[in-house]
């Protein structure tokens, strides 16, 4: 190194060249791979823009992001790579069902929109699976609704009238054994809906508490909402708190396991062929 601590450019160029190259793959669905870094293997069910997810023997899905030489395929060290976007319909439709003009000029479109529905309990869970999910819902066609609520799913189930052409799923918040969600969800008995869900009592507690620079979520005396409660504890306004965690996620990475994978289920129950 050069007197005074100053790095040479060409000593940067000589650790480029040192540096490990890995052959490059293009996922493909059924794919047996290993994550390198945590030792897990499974096939490949599904990709998109962030990462991939794959399942293992015990149908277990975990999820990891794109990272040069992150995956092992019989032994060999390899980067995977998202295949190539294709243009699959004519008409763009937004995560909230209404369709927007076409920008694409010939890349990746959204489908038309299908029948099938995902609801969630709220906005904010609406806005993080569009943030985090939108390019896949939109390349499936798929539509995303807040309820506002679920106290009243079942009937809004019957009068939703599932059918083998006509899917629903339905995220709750704090579906637990013993919870006022379980018990709606168990009064639901339709064979065309997926009921799923996450153990935190909101969706903001899906997200990693990392993201925001926080090592855990604070505990919440009982008797407070838990979304105040956070923010009192933080030192942060409730209005204006939700738009800096929904942007802290940059992908599912940043989401808590159990969300990603109600999700995943969700998105793979209402796209799957009748």
């Amino acid at each position: 190194m050069p007197a005074g601590g100053t790095r040479d450019i060409l000593d940067e160029f000589d650790e480029d060249r040192r540096r490990p190259t890995y052959p490059t793959v293009t996922t493909e669905a059924g794919m047996v791979v290993e994550d390198r870094s945590s030792g897990f293997v499974g096939d490949v069910v599904r990709w998109s823009f962030e990462g991939v997810t794959l399942r293992d023997r015990q149908q277990q899905l975990r999820h990891f992001t794109w990272k040069p030489g992150g995956f092992l395929i019989n032994g060999t060290p390899v980067t995977l790579k998202r295949p190539e976007a294709t243009p699959v319909l004519t008409q763009n439709v937004s995560a909230a069902g209404g369709f927007i003009d076409d920008r694409s000029n010939g890349a990746s479109r959204a489908r038309v929109a299908q029948p099938h529905r995902i609801w969630v309990e709220g906005t904010h869970d609406a806005e993080l699976l569009e943030y985090v999910w939108g390019d896949e819902l939109r390349e499936l066609g798929i539509v995303v609704e807040p309820m506002h609520g679920a106290d009243d799913l079942a009937l809004r189930v019957r009068e939703f009238a599932p059918t083998a052409d006509r899917r629903l799923g339905v995220l709750l918040d704090h579906l637990v054994d013993g919870s006022k969600e379980q018990r709606i969800a168990d009064s639901v008995v339709e064979q065309h809906v997926l009921i799923t869900g996450h153990p935190f009592v909101d969706v903001w507690a899906g997200i990693r508490p990392r993201t925001i620079g926080l090592d855990a979520w604070p505990n919440v005396p009982k008797g407070i909402p838990w979304k105040q409660g956070v923010c009192d504890a933080i030192g942060f306004e409730l209005d204006g708190f939700w738009p800096k965690l929904r942007n802290s996620v940059s992908s599912f990475a940043d989401l808590e396991s159990s969300l990603v994978g109600a999700v995943e289920q969700l998105i793979d129950f209402v796209a799957a062929e009748a």
